[in-house]
């Protein structure tokens, strides 16, 4: 499989005119690479060591706007600058735009150049260093599931957000026959990712018209979650190139099924994993059985993260495949939390509460606290529940709006503690501004905003 390019390799690339243009990116609180293009000459001379960006670019919502009311950033305090640093690991070309390469950033203070704490980057960075104190490391992969419609955003825009047709006419989910009439985008996603050095697995129709599933092989923790942010912007670039729309809104339409984002996640200890002990009930390791029962228990804690806006909460519905309760299932899909590959080697826990919506950074982080708060803690873990978990009147509920979650987090002494305080108050701020002034029912707004800018 391909691999990210090297530094070297960027140089000779340069130097023979193969690349002239480099993305230096960073992801915001939303999920998005921001950043610049760079000649790529000028890179590779001098801005690989460091480049600057407005500090608002922390302090945003999806609108680009700048809510007061963060302690980070403010009008008071004149946004000033934060030092972008590209991590030369995270090297690669970008096959989908011509003579092109990007590599990922850590945000800096100015003055100190100490990481910001509430960088995403920095906040996943902070919970693999605490569980490597342990003795761990992470592996994790994310589904992206989102929607395709026939029309370009141009055209939707023009329309008001209201001629919104998908690109399919029916429920596509493993559909093979459906699915081809899509390669012309579909493929192109897949090969340019592989290209890129994304392990690529596969991509499906999932189970709505028009709506489509990337699967990303699993990889360390903070390479996850770098996947996940490259293929999500480059799924609408792609999309954009072949005159579609793509979304990763999560619920576009009252009436349909939502997009949500799967996280698989399991501790190893270098080449042998931790969760797995054959000689226990599922094959699973009292480990892996701490690890779950704070990762359940601490649920409502972090949902905020995976559920960051007004819209998530639309997503979460009975009947829909959107879980509805925090308790864990034996491969069972009504449930928030599912045990997948017992019995072998593979044995890991999917949560299944995140929506298309949420930044991987943020949602990984918050469930390696709560899991590394179960080990530290010994706790136990409950019998799993069986049959229709939507019907389960005594399992544990998600939380069901943003304000829910919003005051939830702010009231986590968990997650204060793991995250520390400036971090939480600084989400909790993002959170507050989203319900100031957008709590209403899925509008044109929700839309038009999820459409091109989330």
């Amino acid at each position: 499989m391909p691999s990210p390019m090297t530094f070297d390799d960027l140089k000779a690339a340069v130097r023979d005119g193969q690349i002239d243009t480099v993305l230096v990116c960073f992801v915001d609180m939303q999920g998005r690479l921001m950043g610049k293009r760079f000649h790529a000459v000028n890179f590779v001379e001098t801005s690989h060591r460091e480049t600057h960006c407005c500090n608002y670019l922390l302090a945003t919502d999806l609108e680009m706007a700048t809510p007061e009311g963060y302690a980070a950033s403010s009008w008071e305090k004149g946004y000033g600058d934060y030092v972008m640093r590209p991590d030369l690991g995270t090297i690669r070309p970008v096959p989908w735009l011509d003579g092109t390469a990007m590599v990922l950033c850590d945000i800096l203070d100015h003055h100190t150049h100490e990481p910001i704490p509430h960088a995403p980057r920095q906040i996943l960075k902070e919970q693999i260093a605490r569980l490597k104190a342990l003795g761990f490391d992470a592996m994790m992969a994310t589904e992206l599931e989102f929607f395709l419609f026939e029309g370009s955003l141009d055209h939707i825009r023009k329309s008001g957000f209201r001629d919104l047709t998908p690109i399919s006419g029916y429920n596509e989910d493993y559909h093979i026959f459906q699915t081809t009439k899509e390669e012309g985008v579909m493929r192109p996603i897949r090969n340019h990712l592989f290209a890129a050095g994304l392990p690529v697995e596969n991509t499906k129709g999932e189970a709505e018209s028009g709506q489509e599933e990337l699967n990303i092989r699993y990889a360390p923790a903070l390479d996850c979650a770098d996947h996940h942010s490259i293929a999500k912007h480059a799924i609408k670039e792609i999309a954009w190139q072949n005159g579609h729309a793509a979304t990763f809104l999560p619920k576009w339409h009252a009436d349909r099924v939502g997009s949500s984002s799967h996280v698989h996640q399991s501790l190893w200890t270098g080449e042998t994993p931790a969760f797995y002990d054959p000689d226990q009930p599922y094959g699973m390791s009292r480990l892996m059985g701490h690890y779950m029962a704070g990762l359940i228990a601490y649920a409502p804690d972090y949902t905020y993260f995976l559920a960051p806006y007004v819209n998530s909460y639309k997503r979460f519905a009975k009947g829909t495949f959107a879980p509805t309760k925090t308790v864990w299932s034996v491969d069972n899909r009504t449930a928030g939390f599912r045990l997948c590959g017992d019995g072998t080697k593979g044995i890991r826990v999917e949560c299944r509460i995140g929506g298309s919506d949420l930044n991987p950074y943020l949602a990984q982080a918050a469930m390696l606290a709560a899991g590394i708060k179960g080990i530290e803690d010994q706790m136990e873990l409950a019998p799993p529940t069986k049959g229709d978990v939507y019907e389960d009147a005594k399992a544990g509920d998600i939380p069901r709006s943003l304000r829910d979650a919003t005051e939830t987090l702010r009231n986590s002494a968990f997650l204060r503690a793991a995250m520390g305080d400036a971090v939480i108050d600084h989400y909790t701020r993002a959170g507050e501004w989203e319900l100031e002034e957008f709590d209403r029912t899925v509008t044109d707004w929700e839309i038009a905003r999820g459409f091109e800018r989330a």
